[in-house]
This record gives structure tokens, C-alpha cells and sequence, in this order.
């Protein structure tokens, strides 16, 4: 995986340590930019309330309110947390010109985020997450 630009992640672990941490579909996912297939993820459906968080590193990302239905096969989020939780680059791998989501924490893979498709949303932002990448923690009842 390609270095994310800006300040250095705060998580630093060799890769054995990150294959022995994550299962070998979120190693491909969060350390190698990989991504699951659509329809597939345990959060692509999810309504509960919570946090979700980086599951390499545990990094709050993206609340549940800012989550939304854009029937693309991933979790879908108009806006990350406040902050710096994410960082944004430039991904050109396929050809085209795609904007890359990592954890500013650890710069794991997260997703990409797309604009202007026309979503009835406050920022008409689409934070296309992989579910293998985030972990949700339901709010306290």
C-alpha cells in the first residue's frame, strides 16, 4: 500500500504484525486497498445507532445519523466525523481518477468518496466504505 500524504500514521506496525492482527480479507482490504464485493458487507443494510470505527486501529470515523441508503452494495456516509479522522488522496490505479478514503490514524484503506451524484444529502458526498474495513459500536441503550 502506497503511503497517504500528509503527516505520518500514528498506528506504525510492521506488516507480519498486521496479518496477524486482521484476517486475511480485511489484510486485503485495509493494508493492500483491496475491495469486498458489493452486497456483501455485514453493514450495507445496518440501521443500528452507534459509532463506526476503524477496525484496524479502533479510530472513531462515521456515526450512524450521517449514514444512508445509495443502494451501491457498500455502506454509504455523507461525511466523516469531524476533524481529521479521515484522509483523502488522489487514487488513479483503474484508470480513472477516484478520490481514496484512508484512516488518519493508521492510513488503512477505507473506501472512496464521490461527489456530485445527486444524493438527497447535506453535502451530496458518497463515502463508499467497505463493511470489512469499520467496525460498528452500538450506542448505549
Amino acid at each position: 500500500m502506497k503511503p497517504a500524504t500528509g503527516d505520518a500514521p500514528k498506528v506504525v506496525k510492521s506488516e507480519q504484525e498486521w496479518r496477524a492482527q486482521l484476517s486475511p480479507e480485511e489484510y486485503h482490504v485495509l493494508r493492500e486497498a483491496g475491495t469486498e464485493r458489493p452486497f456483501t458487507g455485514e453493514y450495507v443494510n445496518t440501521k443500528t445507532v452507534g459509532v463506526y470505527t476503524c477496525r484496524a486501529c479502533g479510530t472513531e470515523l462515521f456515526r450512524s445519523d450521517t449514514k444512508f441508503e445509495s443502494h451501491c452494495g457498500w455502506p454509504s456516509f455523507f461525511t466523516p466525523l469531524a476533524g481529521d479522522a479521515v484522509i483523502e488522496r488522489v487514487d488513479s490505479s483503474l484508470g480513472m481518477r477516484r478520490v481514496e478514503v484512508v484512516c488518519a490514524n493508521c492510513q488503512s484503506h477505507l473506501g472512496h468518496v464521490f461527489e456530485g451524484e445527486g444524493y438527497d444529502t447535506p453535502t451530496d458526498l458518497r463515502y463508499c466504505i467497505n463493511s470489512v474495513s469499520i467496525k460498528l459500536e452500538p450506542a448505549a441503550d
